[in-house]
């Protein structure tokens, strides 16, 4: 975040970085990742994210809600994830405040893209072409091992 502006050139620089690592480092970035964002997989920053968006807020909107978060900073996330309430006072959420949902444009808060940096960096390391997908996720899926239980939103809806 410090060495960027905009989430555009975020993801650039984030897998020009990864793609100098090697495929383990890769792997682990994504593995990482996802278990940082399902420490945001709760009902309580569901309702918080439903309410930032005015309204209803699917699956998949959520998800990237999540990766959003991961955007904004450790700071900002850790606090979300103990008090949901305090996304009302970052600078990323003030900024949307009274402003029409079609004029949030790159204020958006999520960040689908995030999700897939890891395996753009992955595929210009094993020089694939758009198919090594495959192969990417079944290596975060070895490196992640079996998880069990439900991998629901924490607490209560």
């Amino acid at each position: 975040r410090r060495q960027t502006r905009g989430r555009d050139e975020r993801l650039t620089w984030l897998c020009d970085e990864l793609s100098r690592r090697p495929l383990t480092e890769i792997v682990q970035f994504q593995v990482r990742l996802d278990e940082v964002t399902h420490e945001a997989f709760t009902w309580d920053l569901w309702a918080a994210a439903e309410r930032i968006f005015g309204g209803w807020c699917a699956d998949d909107g959520f998800c990237y809600f999540g990766l959003w978060m991961v955007g904004i900073g450790r700071e900002a996330f850790v606090r979300a994830v103990i008090d949901p309430d305090s996304l009302a006072d970052t600078p990323e959420v003030q900024c949307l405040v009274g402003r029409p949902r079609e004029l949030w444009n790159d204020d958006w808060p999520e960040w689908e893209s995030l999700d897939y940096v890891a395996m753009e960096a992955y595929g210009l390391l094993t020089r694939a072409d758009d198919d090594c997908g495959d192969a990417f996720y079944e290596a975060v899926e070895a490196e992640e091992g079996a998880v069990g239980g439900n991998r629901g939103p924490r607490g209560e809806q």
